[in-house]
């Protein structure tokens, strides 16, 4: 299912399996469902507002929403941006964040800041 463009499977499959959505992949924060692009933004609280956003609408798509993500996996280009980002993620995760992990990469796709992916619980 290709939900937001670019072409790359972002949701590898539906609520199923044990009542578990697969791992939610998004791999750079695309501006819109035209597959436009924001990695010319370089600001990290934007790159991740967009992450965020995208990532919302993959949940919604599935009748969920952040409350049923059980664990985040967050890659960032530069952890000097941790600060910067968490500021951001914190507000998408109000009442009982997930597990979450953050790594710091030398390079994501396009040269993009932020990475995230999520796998979230199907009710």
């Amino acid at each position: 299912m290709d939900l937001l463009g670019g072409g790359e499977n972002l949701l590898d499959a539906g609520c199923g399996r044990g009542g578990l959505l697969d791992i939610i992949k998004e791999r750079y924060p695309l501006l819109d469902c035209t597959g436009v692009d924001m990695i010319e933004e370089s600001d990290i609280k934007k790159q991740t507002t967009k992450v965020m956003e995208n990532l919302k609408a993959i949940l919604e798509s599935q009748n969920i929403t952040f409350s049923h993500v059980i664990k985040a996996t967050c890659f960032l280009s530069d952890m000097g941006n941790f600060a910067a980002f968490n500021e951001v993620y914190a507000t998408y995760f109000t009442d009982n964040p997930p597990a979450r992990s953050a790594v710091a990469v030398r390079t994501l796709p396009k040269d993009a800041l932020v990475e995230v992916e999520v796998i979230a619980q199907c009710e």
